[in-house]
């Protein structure tokens, strides 16, 4: 039998990402028996007590387990609860990229739209009766899977820029958790829970972002899904606690993903002394983020509305040192795939209120499971800078856009070492007219190489792009090395084409693949607005604060009746074109 490997990515108190890897068991302690669950706990405590590490999962369906009273759906094929037990982790050795292939089906629902938009009326009308403030409900999406299910643990990590991911390969069983969530944490007698609660689709620029931002801290609905639940984890600590410690640190703050953001808040506590590892659970199990309040009669209720037991997906996944310290992920974002059916599974949903509507949870349902879609690369961010006789005729702007995008993006970006680096570079090369060509990583290490330009013949052929772009598409709003969409829209053009001129599914003009449109009409100059789906260019930006454009929406047929189409960008300037 294959043997387990456990690999965890949480992040620690400092903010660091600390990978852990757990290999070789000593023994493996796990049931599918909800009798045997305080047995086993109790093993579990009776190892870390030796001087070892646990490190594995509890499913949703064991919380009877902890507190009778809490009702869950059958059992699934998943244990109830499963840890094996280690002498130490290995910090990984960093990885060497393997190209290891996999294959997702179509992510299927398991129930209906219908049926999930029946289950919040029912959720409200148990609100009215007084049975519940707020219900979480969620969906099971299902998909077929063949290949390398760590490549694809690799690919939900990078989408979903997890802090606290974890792969568990448990031999039939994989486990992908790209969680963004911390259950608990406990520290030298510090017990901290972060949950999180209010979410946002995210924006195409750092401006819609920060709308998006300030939208979801004025909802009132997400603020009070986030207020209940604090006030929820606020009591389950408290049979933790030393009296009078339990603090809410942060409340209503807003954390950033690459397809949502999240509201969270943070509550500390001093855990009181001779506590056990089964205490912790009887009191914290399951979170109330994944459940709602009140809690038991929540509970019941979701039991009667969802049609498949939810296991690890929402349950814990985590680990326990020797000396009692622990940490604890909310396994959502998470992945299940069963190997010898060849299937995948993925639970998905939102916390249901008063003021909830069906279009609106089935939305957020929706924007929650991007993140298995998506196929988020790794990439660097780009500007490319005319340096003429020494300096930079559109420093400002560049460095602008770099701040932007690094903030969308969550790269550091220390624009002032940007600057003095360009500098060095503008002395090397005090006559002339360069390209330069600026990286920065997601570790904010800069890359400067300069090219001498030579000048272009005017006017310069383009061609009309074969197919549409996606507006949706982030990648389009930012100058990075993932160019994708770029290089498909040029792979087949012959070499006298200079660039292709790009559009969206609305017909809508956008830009060419290495500049901006500028179409001239009547002595008026016009460029599509970035909301076409377009980089917003250092140059076309100071024509725009110059007077000299105008935005404007302009239809890929409408190009025949302009007087001039012009090429401009911060290395050329402007370019007249001639459409082939």
């Amino acid at each position: 039998m294959e043997k387990p490997y456990l690999l965890f990515e949480f992040r620690n108190q400092r903010g660091e990402i600390e990978p852990l890897e757990f290999i070789d068991p000593i023994e493996v302690l796990q049931t599918h028996d909800i009798g045997e669950v305080p047995l086993i706990m109790k093993k579990v405590e009776e190892a870390v007590d030796r001087g070892y590490y646990a490190a594995g999962f509890v499913s949703y369906e064991a919380a009877p387990a902890f507190q009778p009273e809490m009702e869950t759906r059958e059992i699934g094929v998943l244990p109830l609860i499963w840890f094996g037990i280690y002498e130490e982790p290995n910090i990984p050795v960093e990885e060497v990229p393997i190209a290891e292939e996999y294959a997702v089906g179509d992510w299927q629902m398991a129930g209906s739209p219908e049926a999930y938009q029946s289950g919040i009326q029912q959720i409200k009308q148990a609100i009215e009766e007084g049975y519940t403030y707020q219900v979480n409900y969620t969906e099971r999406l299902h998909a077929d899977f063949s290949g390398a299910d760590f490549s694809f643990y690799r690919q939900l990590a990078r989408n979903q820029q997890a802090d606290y991911g974890a792969y568990l390969n448990i031999g039939d069983h994989s486990i992908l958790s790209a969680s963004p969530e911390l259950f608990f944490r406990v520290d030298d007698g510090r017990l901290t829970t972060k949950p999180m609660k209010g979410t946002a689709a995210r924006g195409h620029t750092l401006a819609e972002d920060k709308t998006q931002i300030a939208a979801l801290l004025a909802s009132d609905k997400e603020r009070a899904e986030n207020l209940m639940i604090v006030d929820l984890l606020r009591n389950d600590m408290s049979r933790l606690a030393n009296k009078g410690t339990v603090k809410v640190d942060k409340l209503f703050e807003v954390e950033t993903y690459p397809t949502v953001h999240q509201m969270t808040s943070t509550i500390e506590a001093e855990l009181a002394p001779d506590l056990t590892i089964s205490d912790w659970f009887k009191a914290l199990f399951p979170c109330g983020s994944i459940t709602g309040a009140p809690k038991i009669s929540t509970m019941h209720t979701i039991a009667q509305l969802e049609a498949t037991p939810r296991e690890v997906y929402c349950g814990a996944i985590g680990y326990i040192t020797p000396h009692n310290n622990a940490v604890f992920n909310v396994p959502i974002r998470t992945v299940m795939i069963d190997k010898k059916e060849g299937k995948a599974r993925y639970g998905v949903g939102g916390g249901v209120t008063w003021d909830s509507t069906s279009e609106g949870e089935f939305q957020e349902l929706q924007t929650k499971a991007e993140v298995l879609t998506a196929r988020r690369p790794e990439f660097q961010l780009l500007e490319s800078l005319k340096l003429e006789n020494g300096s930079y005729p559109l420093l400002s702007y560049h460095l602008k856009r770099l701040k932007d995008s690094a903030a969308y993006f969550q790269f550091p970006a220390n624009t002032a070492e940007v600057s003095a680096q360009l500098a060095g570079l503008a002395a090397e090369f005090p006559e002339g007219i360069y390209k330069v060509r600026l990286l920065l990583d997601r570790g904010g290490a800069i890359t400067l190489e300069a090219q001498e330009t030579a000048a272009v013949a005017q006017p310069v052929a383009c061609a009309l792009a074969a197919s549409p772009v996606d507006s949706a598409d982030a990648f389009l709003y930012h100058k990075t090395t993932h160019r994708q969409v770029y290089d498909k829209a040029t792979e087949k053009i012959p070499p006298e084409i200079f660039s292709v001129l790009l559009w969206n599914e609305n017909g809508e003009l956008t830009e060419f693949a290495i500049g901006n449109l500028v179409v001239e009409r009547a002595g008026e100059f016009y460029t599509p607005p970035v909301s076409c789906g377009l980089l917003p260019g250092t140059f076309r930006q100071q024509l725009l604060d110059a007077g000299t454009i105008k935005e404007r929406i302009i239809l890929k047929d409408e190009l025949g009746d302009s007087d001039a189409i012009w090429f401009i960008n911060g290395v050329r300037g402007w370019l007249r074109v001639k459409m082939s």
